[in-house]
C-alpha cells in the first residue's frame, strides 16, 4: 500500500507529514534543510513556512491501517526491549537506539529476532548475544524502513516480540564472591611458580567478584575435595579449580569436584583453547568450573566466554557449551583484541 500525497493550503497541513526535506535559505547566513522529510507539521511552523515561501505544501496522509516510521518505531521498542534497556523516546527517521540500563549480560531472542527480520518494512540489529555490556554502552538498534508501513506489520512484529519475551535483554550479574582452587603437585610443593591464581584473579575483579577463598591444593583427591567445600563455606557463589583436567593418571581434580556433590557435570568443549573445559552445579544451584591448563598460556579462552553467563546465572549444559563450536576457534593473533574479534560470536 503505497502513502498518498497531496499538495494543501500551508494553513490546512497541521498534523500533517512531509515527505521531503523543506530547504530554507537566508543570503550570506545559512542554505539548508529547514524541516526534515517525516517532519509532523505544527502550527508554530505555519508562518516560517510562509517565510520560506511555501504558501502550499506537499504532504503525506497516512490512512487508518497505516503509520508513520516514527509512530512504528515508537510502537515496537516496547515489545523489543526486555529488562535491562533503555531507549530515547523520540525516534529520528524511524530510528531508535537501545542501551543498556546497567552492566550486565546482553542476551538476544536470534529466532523471534530472525523472524522479526523476515517481516520486511521493519528491521532490528544487536549485539551479539552473551556479550557481557557496561552501562550505557548501544546495544541494538530498531526502526521502520518505509516512511509509512502498513499497520498490519508492525502488530505482526510486535505479537512476534512479545510472544517471545522481548527480543533483547541485559541480565544483571548475581554472583559477587568467588572461591580458587589452584591444583597441581609441582605447585603445591613450591617447584613451580603458580601461574593460575593472578591469571583468573584479574578475569574475576574486572566484573567486581570478590575472592573471598584462595589456595593451591595437592593432587589429592580428598584435599581438593575439602578446599572446594571450604571455599563454599567461606561465602564463595562460584568455585573455579584451576589444572588436573587432562586423562593424565595424576589429573585427578574432575574426580574431586564430583566428590564434592557436583552434578550436571558437563566435560569436554568444542573450544579451543578450552576443550578440556569442565561446568557442574553443586547443590544443584552453586557452579564450579574446572579450567585446563590453557587458562595459563592463552589471553582468551572458554573461560572468557563462560564466565559472563554463569556471572548472570545463565545455565551451563551441554547445550549451551556445545553451541560455542560455531566461533569458538581462537585465532591466537599476536595482538589480542578480544572481545572485539571472532571468538565466540557463533
Amino acid at each position: 500500500m503505497k502513502p498518498t500525497y497531496r499538495t494543501i493550503p500551508v494553513e490546512d497541513a497541521v498534523g500533517m507529514i512531509l515527505p521531503h526535506d523543506m530547504t530554507e535559505i537566508i543570503p550570506d547566513m545559512r542554505k539548508g534543510p529547514a524541516f526534515k522529510k517525516g517532519h509532523v507539521v505544527r502550527q508554530e511552523d505555519i508562518e516560517r513556512l510562509k517565510s520560506m515561501g511555501k504558501n502550499r505544501i506537499y504532504v503525506l496522509h497516512v490512512a487508518e491501517d497505516q503509520m508513520h516510521e516514527d509512530q512504528a518505531a515508537l510502537a515496537m521498542a516496547p515489545a523489543f526491549a526486555g529488562q535491562g534497556i533503555v531507549y530515547d523516546q523520540s525516534p529520528s527517521e524511524g530510528k531508535i537506539t537501545m542501551k543498556a540500563a546497567h552492566d550486565g549480560l546482553f542476551v538476544v531472542r536470534k529466532q523471534a529476532l530472525q523472524a522479526v527480520n523476515m517481516l520486511g518494512d521493519v528491521m532490528m540489529a544487536t549485539l551479539h548475544t552473551d556479550t557481557p555490556v557496561r552501562r550505557g554502552d548501544v546495544v541494538a538498534g530498531l526502526r521502520a524502513i518505509p516512511l509509512v508501513i502498513e499497520k498490519a506489520t508492525v502488530d505482526r512484529a510486535v505479537g512476534t516480540a512479545l510472544q517471545a519475551g522481548h527480543l533483547v535483554e541485559v541480565v544483571p550479574y548475581q554472583i559477587t564472591r568467588a572461591a580458587i582452587v589452584v591444583t597441581g603437585q609441582e605447585v603445591y610443593e613450591g617447584r613451580v611458580k603458580d601461574a593460575f591464581e593472578p591469571i583468573i584473579s584479574k578475569k574475576l575483579k574486572k566484573f567486581g567478584i570478590d575472592i573471598c577463598y584462595s589456595t593451591v591444593a595437592p593432587d589429592n583427591i580428598e584435599k581438593i575435595r575439602n578446599h572446594i567445600l571450604a571455599g563454599i563455606k567461606s561465602g564463595a557463589e562460584l568455585v573455579i579449580c584451576t589444572g588436573g583436567m587432562s586423562v593424565d593418571p595424576d589429573d585427578i581434580t574432575r574426580t574431586a569436584i564430583s566428590e564434592a556433590g557436583a552434578t550436571d557435570v558437563v566435560y569436554g568443549s568444542p573450544v579451543l583453547p578450552g576443550a578440556m573445559f569442565l561446568a557442574g552445579y553443586i547443590d544443584g544451584k552453586l557452579p564450579v568450573l574446572g579450567i585446563p591448563a590453557c587458562g595459563m598460556y592463552y589471553k582468551t579462552t572458554i573461560f572468557d566466554l563462560i564466565l559472563p553467563m554463569v556471572l548472570a546465572g545463565i545455565r551451563v549444559n551441554r547445550e549451551k557449551i556445545a553451541s560455542l563450536g560455531h566461533g569458538g576457534l581462537c585465532l591466537n593473533c599476536k595482538q589480542c583484541r578480544y572481545p572485539v574479534c571472532p571468538f565466540g560470536k557463533g
